[in-house]
């Protein structure tokens, strides 16, 4: 659990300082997107292979942290959806700070969209066992009677 937290801890200080920092140099370049695709359709038409995976692949593994260290840190965060639906709450919440105060940088619904995705495939690949070694299920008393004995005692 230290491990994990200190883990969060310098994921979100890359976090920040990935999506938070100004950009002057980038203000002419920036506008706002609420059209899912619209920027990933932009980026795969662009002709510089290179930028493209940075900016999509990018953005997909800044969303492998959520669904790696969220079932580990909250167990009751742990779920497919939960830990989807709690990234795209804090990417939303970044992406509308870039939008409102960085300079150079802007609102863009794709960015979230791929975050989820790096969120999804992070907890798919790794953090949903992560999860489950750190907190195993909890076997209630109630559950005695629930369960169906084995065929040997019927």
């Amino acid at each position: 659990m230290v491990v994990a937290f200190a883990a969060m801890v310098g994921f979100a200080v890359v976090l920040a300082r990935l999506t938070l920092e100004p950009s002057a140099a980038s203000v002419p370049l920036t506008h706002t997107n609420l059209r899912p695709g619209d920027s990933i359709r932009d980026y795969l038409d662009q002709p510089a292979f290179r930028d493209t995976v940075k900016q999509l692949g990018g953005n997909i593994l800044l969303g492998v942290p959520f669904g790696l260290l969220l079932p580990v840190l909250f167990p009751r965060a742990r779920g497919l959806v939960r830990v989807v639906l709690l990234t795209a709450l804090v990417m939303v919440l970044v992406e509308l700070v870039q939008g409102a105060i960085v300079t150079g940088r802007a609102f863009d619904v794709d960015d979230v969209l791929l975050n989820c995705t790096g969120a999804l495939l992070g907890y798919l690949l790794l953090g949903r066992r992560l999860g489950r070694i750190v907190h195993p299920r909890r076997h209630h008393w109630w559950h005695r009677f629930s369960r169906s004995r084995p065929a040997a005692e019927k």
